[in-house]
């Protein structure tokens, strides 16, 4: 029998755990620097005791910026071998996160899968759930059954769940009373926005926060704090609504921490690129350090069908600011079910922006892997500039398609390459460029 509950338990009474020693590794830290960051609340590393397969990772500002991946089932898009597929291309990209957010078929199967075989950290929402889990009118679903599939997740070895908590009875008035351009557009803030709407009853996830925590602590999942007022648009960004819901997330995250409940908090949304560093202040301020786990975010409004680039952009900014945690974007944002080659899309975009970001805050290992690559292009060591691209195939894929007659350079340049020509004349060789 384990001696403690929880990764903060564990850490809080000073164990070190197998999964603290494995994620500090990685960041190349040592693992009682680890043990402090979790005991504080800063760091967290999501590990259901039921999710045996897994390959633990901490999230936290001051670790490396970590990548999630949204899929699963819906009813225009049913095919669970494709979004298998989906799971196996992001796991070899290098996401460190799988979000399911299945909403058609056998959720539960499917789940199971996950947990039971992906090595990366499984995410779910069990408010969409609930509904294909019933099957049955909305507001028919009682305050009880809806805790049910919380604990329902977590027994099925989950290891993170988005509980919309933090949209209790209050923020809701003040939601209606500011009248937002694009409303609520969290899927999961707006069915329990409406479930209230429609029974006049408290949020049941807030109501019943106690018993949420309890069901955490007994199969050590972390608390996700969705943000259902996230802001859908520039014109919402930072609004009364958004702000109400993070000073309760606050209030809830403080008190998941006494139940030493691991917590990381959900941000936004779409957000002017001038407005994100200051977000991601008042939610270390108000959130006490939590990690932070945010959407993009979107900075631009106008761009479907490359929201993969808009997110990138914002994520980048905010990860440099302080976001621990990124939620890829692919360019079918907006418009249907991501396919394999948007998923990929939005992979890279979300780990080009996560590497930026960890290079400007001076993650450890950051800078390094960029000055081996700059040494492997002095070099002209295409090989090794392969090794350590962030996506191998595509690069190599690229040179081939256009291989230069001379192979020390490429198509782009030929006899022209400067990094060549530098290099011969700094040696003392003699450079013609048009006679060769």
């Amino acid at each position: 029998m384990r001696e403690y509950m929880t990764q903060m338990d564990a850490a809080r009474r000073g164990i070190l755990t197998r999964e603290m020693e494995m994620a500090a590794k990685k960041e190349q830290m040592s693992p009682c620097e680890l043990r402090t960051l979790i005991a504080e609340g800063r760091a967290i590393i999501p590990c259901n005791r039921l999710h045996t397969c897994l390959e633990p990772n901490a999230i936290g500002s001051m670790l490396r910026t970590k990548i999630n991946v949204n899929l699963g089932t819906s009813r225009d898009g049913k095919d669970v071998e494709l979004e298998l597929r989906k799971v196996q291309d992001a796991v070899k990209l290098g996401a460190e996160s799988i979000m399911d957010l299945s909403s058609f078929g056998d959720t539960r199967a499917f789940r199971r899968k996950l947990t039971s075989e992906c090595p990366a950290m499984i995410g779910t929402v069990p408010i969409y759930d609930a509904v294909v889990y019933y099957h049955k009118p909305l507001r028919e679903i009682t305050s009880e059954e809806w805790l049910r599939i919380v604990e329902m997740h977590a027994k099925d070895g989950v290891d993170f769940m988005t509980i919309h908590v933090g949209i209790n009875r209050n923020t809701a008035r003040r939601f209606k009373e500011a009248k937002r351009l694009t409303n609520i557009v969290s899927r999961g803030g707006s069915i329990i926005f409406a479930w209230m709407e429609m029974t006049g009853e408290e949020n049941p996830f807030y109501e019943h926060y106690d018993r949420i925590l309890e069901i955490c602590r007994e199969y050590d999942v972390t608390l996700s704090l969705g943000d259902a007022c996230r802001p859908g648009c520039l014109e919402d960004a930072t609004d009364i609504s958004q702000m109400e819901e993070l000073v309760t997330l606050g209030e809830l995250t403080r008190k998941a921490w006494e139940k030493e409940v691991q917590v990381m908090i959900e941000g936004p949304g779409h957000m002017p690129l001038d407005q994100i560093a200051a977000n991601m202040k008042i939610q270390q301020t108000v959130c006490k350090g939590a990690p932070f786990y945010v959407l993009g975010p979107l900075v631009t409004d106008v761009a479907p069908g490359y929201d993969h680039i808009t997110a990138a952009i914002g994520g980048a900014v905010a990860a440099a600011a302080g976001a621990s945690f990124l939620c890829y974007v692919t360019p079918a944002e907006h418009l249907r079910l991501p396919d394999e080659e948007d998923v990929k899309e939005g992979i890279m975009a979300a780990r080009i922006a996560a590497h930026a970001a960890d290079i400007a805050k001076g993650v450890r290992g950051a800078a390094e892997w960029d000055r081996a690559m700059s040494v492997a292009r002095k070099k002209l060591d295409w090989e090794e500039m392969f090794r350590l691209a962030m996506d191998p195939d595509k690069a190599r894929r690229y040179r081939l398609s256009a291989m230069p007659k001379k192979e020390d350079t490429c198509s782009m340049c030929g006899n022209f390459c400067a990094v060549k020509n530098m290099n011969r004349i700094l040696d003392g060789e003699i450079v013609n460029i048009y006679e060769e």
